[in-house]
């Protein structure tokens, strides 16, 4: 049921697009005012939640939430650590309204096909934790992406285990679980369409983890 709801949150995408930090090509759904990728997120960070986002709540009684100009204060001072925690990393940032969306190619992630991070990417994931552990009043959304190769299924199936690696790999760094929700988007979402080559497919293969603040 939960990969069924994931899988269906593709439909909330938009007609407009925006730009990719790490690719230059256009974001699908995403828009200069924060819809799209910011609500294709959320919808899947609530369908995860259990049909709504119980994680403000829960985060928000654990470490507190934010309101009025502190949330903008807050996710700048978020946005400038992480930048230069991700710095020559072939991670690319991009502020999305308050919401702070990171995308992780898959050539510094993860080997074709596997699920498995790699080991030259555990430093920089050390430092996204730390980042992140800085700054608790913020909600993770971690959402894999997959390219066309291969069967649809085993996309989808293959963009959720490694949204769940990096899930499982932060909370193994301390970042609070109740903060994060996971999920795969298989090939609905591409950055590259059509793919003619592999270059495409390998932009296509990628996490996004999308950070939103935590509001009273």
């Amino acid at each position: 049921m939960t990969r069924a709801l994931v899988f269906m949150a593709s439909a909330l995408a938009l007609s407009a697009c925006a730009t990719d930090p790490v690719t230059g090509q256009s974001i699908y759904g995403n828009t200069a005012r924060g819809a799209g990728i910011g609500a294709i997120v959320g919808a899947v960070g609530g369908a995860l939640a259990g049909g709504d986002d119980k994680r403000n709540v829960l985060v928000g009684a654990a470490v507190g939430a934010l309101a009025g100009g502190a949330i903008g204060r807050y996710m700048d001072q978020q946005e400038a650590d992480m930048r230069k925690a991700v710095a020559d990393s072939g991670i690319g940032i991009q502020r999305v309204g308050d919401n702070i969306e990171l995308v992780m190619p898959s050539d510094v992630t993860f080997s074709k096909g596997s699920a498995q991070l790699d080991s030259s990417f555990i430093p920089v994931l050390d430092k996204v934790a730390q980042s992140l552990n800085l700054y608790p009043k913020t909600t993770i959304d971690i959402i894999g992406h997959a390219s066309t190769e291969g069967d649809a299924q085993l996309n989808m199936d293959l963009s959720y285990r490694r949204a769940e690696a990096v899930r499982m790999y932060l909370q193994g760094r301390s970042v609070l679980p109740a903060r994060m929700a996971t999920g795969g988007m298989g090939e609905n979402q591409p950055l590259i369409s059509p793919e003619r080559s592999e270059a495409d497919r390998s932009k296509n293969r990628r996490v996004q983890v999308v950070l939103r603040p935590v509001t009273a």
